[in-house]
């Protein structure tokens, strides 16, 4: 066989990849098209739901729920940010399907039953954070920028009359619904923390032991997320770092469940060495991946 009709062979496998690959992201496209098309049908909907948080805070001071279009086309950009965000989540499930297959006829039987569960885990943990971020810290949120309100009062001191400014919200639609997604995006990723940590342990890139030992690390950086992804208010902060820091946590056991399942599988087939791989990752030795 000559060197030409190697590289015809080699070149006709990466065609058909590549011709996959296109049929994949079109149909992944479609989807996220679709799901864009119905939710700028209903977004009005779904923005009334997105505000909820935000009336309920201001009935509690017994102010109307009232959001502003600062400019003209305001309101456009309202439900095209709505629409975007919508055909994201409709379209994840067959975005996520697309990819499997694509992915999948290149893995071992193993590899496939490794991967499935954490692209199963992967949108739970990010939906169950949004949830946490729309029904647990906006609520706190927003209770804490409108406690920053003023009413105008007009008081009187020894004969003098002194008049203060009301500070009252007129809040802006977009820079709300901007908040608003932030707050659930931030906390859909901060989420996926244990998904993360688990596939880098089942690949071998971080260890129980190694995950223990930089705790402290961990912390600070959790403090530091929680100070730039929540209002300044300690609550909402320790909230954030006491749920986050107990995913780190979840995630240091699921690595070593790894780990146990790991070294009892090479046990089995008597490929573990002791002076190798350390006393697992329960042991004082660490393991030399």
């Amino acid at each position: 066989m000559t060197s030409t009709d190697e590289m015809d062979n080699s070149a006709a496998p990466l065609m058909e990849h590549l011709t996959e690959l296109r049929s994949r992201l079109i149909k992944s496209v479609l989807a996220f098209i679709v799901g864009m098309v119905i939710c700028f049908t209903v977004w009005n909907p779904v923005f009334n739901f997105l505000t909820q948080p935000l009336c309920d805070a201001l009935a509690t001071r017994g102010q109307e729920c009232d959001l502003q279009f600062i400019a003209l086309e305001e309101g456009f950009f309202v439900a095209i940010s709505i629409s975007l965000l919508g055909g994201l989540v409709i379209g994840f499930p067959i975005i996520s399907y697309q990819l499997w297959r694509f992915v999948a006829p290149g893995l071992y039987k193993n590899e496939k039953g490794a991967f499935l569960p954490f692209l199963v885990a992967s949108p739970f943990m990010f939906f169950s954070g949004a949830a946490f971020a729309y029904y647990v810290i906006t609520p706190l949120a927003f209770g804490f920028f409108l406690g920053f309100q003023q009413e105008n009062v007009i008081s009187s001191d020894a004969g003098a009359t002194t008049a203060a400014a009301g500070i009252i919200f007129q809040g802006s639609a977009k820079a709300y619904l901007s908040l608003t997604i932030k707050f659930i995006v931030a906390f859909g990723l901060c989420f996926q923390l244990p998904v993360l940590l688990t596939l880098m342990g089942k690949a071998g890139l971080v260890s129980a032991r190694g995950l223990r030992g930089t705790r402290k690390y961990a912390m600070v950086g959790i403090l530091i997320v929680a100070a730039l992804a929540t209002p300044p208010d300690v609550i909402s902060q320790v909230i954030l770092f006491v749920v986050v820091y107990g995913l780190y946590e979840v995630s240091i056991q699921l690595v070593a469940r790894v780990e146990r399942k790991r070294e009892a599988k090479l046990r089995a087939e008597g490929l573990w060495d002791d002076d190798i791989h350390g006393d697992g990752p329960d042991g004082n030795d660490e393991p030399d991946l």
